[in-house]
C-alpha cells in the first residue's frame, strides 16, 4: 500500500489553505483519498502537487491557468514519447 500524507499537515507545513489542495482535487490535478473523514494525499501525487502550489503561489497562476498548463504538460510528455517510438521504428529500418 501507497504512503498516505494528511492534507491538513501538509498544507500546515507549506503554509497553504487546504481549500487549495481541495479545489486542486475537484479539478482533476491530483488525487486525495478520504479515510474517516479525513482527506490525504498519496506520496505519489506530492511532486505533482508541490509543483501546483509553486504554480499558484510564487508564480500567481489560477485554478485555470494550472489546469491548462497541466494539460499543455501532458501533450508534450505524449508527444515526446509517440518522437521517442518513431525514432526506434526508425532505428530498426537503418
Amino acid at each position: 500500500m501507497e504512503n498516505l500524507i494528511l492534507a491538513v499537515d501538509f498544507c500546515t507545513s507549506h503554509n497553504i489553505e487546504i481549500s487549495f489542495v481541495n479545489s486542486l482535487h475537484e479539478s482533476g490535478l491530483i488525487e486525495i483519498t478520504t479515510i474517516e473523514e479525513a482527506g490525504f494525499i498519496p506520496e505519489s501525487q506530492l511532486l505533482q502537487l508541490e509543483k501546483l502550489v509553486h504554480l499558484h503561489y510564487g508564480l500567481d497562476i489560477n485554478l485555470e491557468g494550472l489546469e491548462t498548463i497541466i494539460h499543455l504538460l501532458s501533450r508534450i510528455n505524449d508527444m515526446q514519447n509517440s518522437i521517442i517510438n518513431l525514432e526506434n521504428r526508425l532505428r530498426f529500418y537503418d
